[in-house]
């Protein structure tokens, strides 16, 4: 029998000796991937900003919001997620999968618990497909030869590249001509969604979670909004545009909607004419 990719997983050094972002904020979201490094790190935010587990959710309901609506109403039924961060069901092709069962979806991240977790983001339905790939952002053209997702998307027809929660670990420098490229290679009709924390809404309390973080040795970036509006540039921005997490369609299965003061993202969706 030929293997699966799940079959070919391999057994990773999980690197419990520093704190990570994804699983920080997996603990944030109340998850069980993370260590005692990441909940310490996690635990000094909580105890300087304790609505910060609230801002996490509100971070991953947005993503959720944005996949139902390139599905819906942008029938986009393919979707490389970069940064993918630790499996936290409902995962991204289970949303995208209710709604067009097959749907397509390829998994990146270079973090070994992700890697070590990968397999749940393989559970595609039978119609459409998933894959998981082990790379990096900042190594865009290794990404882009990978068999896991020349063999999963069709590069020819639309794509939504999806960075949640991720370009604000790197600066303008390293990570905008990184975006810029990936959307070079899409065709029309894609579309670049993107999440990214700012101090905007909550100048204090951003700036004792970017202290935090750096002092766990996490670099992190928070921009204004015109700042992460430069992402979209050459782009048409979709309704409403760049607005903070909470403003980004807000649905009431959601819970109560944030405030702006309590929450420290920005979100954006746009399609590449």
């Amino acid at each position: 029998m030929r293997p699966t990719q799940q079959d070919r997983i391999p057994a990773v050094d999980l690197q419990t000796d520093r704190a990570h972002p994804a699983r920080v904020y997996d603990y944030m979201l109340g998850g069980k991937t993370n260590f005692a490094v990441d909940r310490e790190a996690g635990d000094r935010i909580i105890a300087e900003w304790p609505n910060s587990r609230a801002a996490a959710c509100a971070a991953r309901a947005v993503m959720h919001r944005m996949t139902r609506r390139l599905a819906e109403v942008h029938g986009i039924r393919q979707f490389l997620d970069v940064g993918t961060g630790i499996p936290t069901a409902p995962n991204l092709h289970e949303i995208a999968q209710r709604v067009a069962p097959a749907a397509r979806v390829v998994y990146v991240d270079n973090d070994p618990i992700v890697l070590a977790h990968a397999r749940a983001l393989l559970t595609s339905t039978p119609e459409g497909r998933t894959a998981y790939i082990d790379c990096d952002l900042r190594d865009p053209e290794k990404l882009l030869v990978e068999p896991a997702l020349l063999d999963t998307l069709d590069l020819s027809q639309p794509v939504a590249l999806t960075l949640i929660n991720i370009v604000h670990f790197l600066s303008d420098e390293a990570v905008l001509p990184l975006v810029a490229h990936l959307l070079d290679v899409l065709p029309a009709g894609s579309f670049l969604a993107l999440t990214a924390g700012t101090a905007d809404s909550a100048p204090e309390q951003a700036e004792i979670a970017s202290r935090r973080y750096r002092e766990a040795g996490i670099e992190n970036h928070l921009r204004p909004r015109a700042g992460i509006e430069r992402f979209f540039a050459g782009l048409e921005l979709d309704d409403p545009g760049v607005v903070l997490i909470n403003r980004w369609h807000p649905e009431l299965d959601d819970g109560p909607v944030l405030a702006d003061h309590e929450v420290m993202a920005y979100a954006g969706l746009a399609r590449k004419p």
